[in-house]
């Protein structure tokens, strides 16, 4: 008998999922919208595995749901918040991500927050659309230069990596926060104070955890100079929105350019951060390009198949075992 597999859409990206069908039974929540979390467990009861986006929570109810069988949870995502990890580990999970296939596209819309916030374009081509643009005026949307800022990353891994070298291009002086991370040839490595202190435009490239949760608070940017651009492509819960809001409206802060929010999708009921003309907002579009979101969904696959005939997964999260029914340590 084929496994049964759980995927939370029944319509994603590339062939992922026609290539999972031909190996297990799939078990796909209709249409495109955001199942609810007793939705899934409904028709969780049996499978093998399970294929999640990045903002599907995936809790131990769910597991229970599933029962004994599940022994893969793949995220085709990089972020891992929206699984309980511990719940996982108890039970043998494997939980898996996909890291490095979306790198260089998140760096590549990293660098399009940083420069859209420190050039004002959003607000620039807003006065276009509106008809305010109707005389050259020497100081109207001056933003701040690019090029020969310090750029200040925290969070050096893959994604942070690949937006140091394209600062390079852009003649940018690159430092980063990560005790993980030594000095490279791209960047020196920094304590958060300093980082913060002496950095032009503030990136964030670190999973949502509880020791990053507000990460960047009122304390960390009344810290930063007031000339300064905070980039977040990381996770929503990393920054205390009320408290960036505050420093931009204040003029504390210069700008920022976010991609993820606490509250996602926002639907009608916007954040104030969006109305804001010193904020750039996106909707969490880091990877999308049709090449990235289609390999996520590949990775993912390859993880579940790999998983349920009985091969170490290919990218399990850190912390989890790559095979199913395997002790974790730590």
């Amino acid at each position: 008998m084929k496994n049964r597999v759980l995927a939370t859409r029944e319509i994603l990206p590339g062939e992922g999922l026609q290539r999972l069908s031909e190996s297990a039974e799939l078990v796909a929540w209709p249409g495109a919208a955001k199942p609810a979390p007793a939705d899934l467990a409904a028709i969780a009861p049996g499978v093998s595995g399970v294929l999640a986006l990045g903002n599907d929570p995936v809790d131990a109810a769910l597991m229970d749901a599933a029962g004994p069988s599940l022994r893969v949870i793949a995220l085709a995502s990089m972020g891992f918040d929206n699984v309980d990890r511990v719940a996982a580990a108890e039970r043998g999970i494997v939980v898996t991500h996909t890291p490095r296939v979306l790198a260089e596209t998140t760096a590549d819309l990293t660098f399009a927050l940083i420069l859209a916030a420190r050039r004002r374009i959003g607000a620039a081509s807003a006065s276009l659309a509106d008809g305010s643009w109707e005389l050259f005026r020497m100081r109207d949307y001056l933003g701040l230069d690019v090029h020969g800022a310090t750029l200040g990353l925290v969070g050096y891994g893959q994604i942070g990596r690949a937006v140091a070298r394209r600062a390079h291009g852009f003649g940018m002086h690159v430092i980063h926060h990560d005790p993980y991370a030594p000095d490279d040839d791209l960047s020196t490595s920094v304590g958060l104070a300093a980082l913060l202190a002496d950095s032009d435009v503030v990136s964030l490239h670190v999973p949502l955890t509880d020791e990053t949760r507000h990460l960047i608070s009122a304390r960390e940017l009344a810290a930063m100079k007031p000339t300064a651009t905070l980039v977040s492509t990381s996770r929503g819960g990393v920054v205390d929105e009320e408290a960036l809001l505050d420093a931009v409206r204040e003029g504390r802060l210069h700008s920022a350019g976010l991609d993820v929010f606490e509250r996602e999708p926002m639907g009608t009921e916007l954040s104030p951060l969006v109305a804001e003309p010193h904020i750039v907002t996106l909707p969490h579009i880091g990877s999308a390009t049709e090449a990235t979101r289609a390999a996520m969904v590949d990775l993912a696959v390859d993880n579940i198949l790999d998983v349920l005939a009985e091969r170490p997964a290919r990218t399990p999260l850190p912390g989890s075992s790559a095979v199913a029914g395997a002790p974790v340590g730590g």
